[in-house]
């Protein structure tokens, strides 16, 4: 099983950027989403930001992961 995690958009300055998970920074591929500014979310799975998403989808899938206990 694959999950994307929902992770706020701190940096993109093209092919790298910056992103926050519940206050852990990462460091991620971002040429899939080169849209993606500073305080949008994106999905990341294995270190790529696949899909850019809006902060209601992102709550809601956090709120799920922890519900699910997933420490992710």
């Amino acid at each position: 099983m694959c999950i994307g995690i929902p992770c706020l958009v701190i940096d993109n300055s093209g092919m790298w950027g910056t992103v926050d998970y519940c206050g852990n920074r990462r460091e991620v591929v971002m040429a899939l989403v080169p849209g993606a500014v500073p305080g949008t979310w994106v999905l990341i799975h294995a270190g790529l930001a696949i899909q850019q998403i809006d902060e209601c989808e992102a709550t809601q899938t956090l709120a799920l992961l922890k519900e699910l206990d997933l420490d992710v």
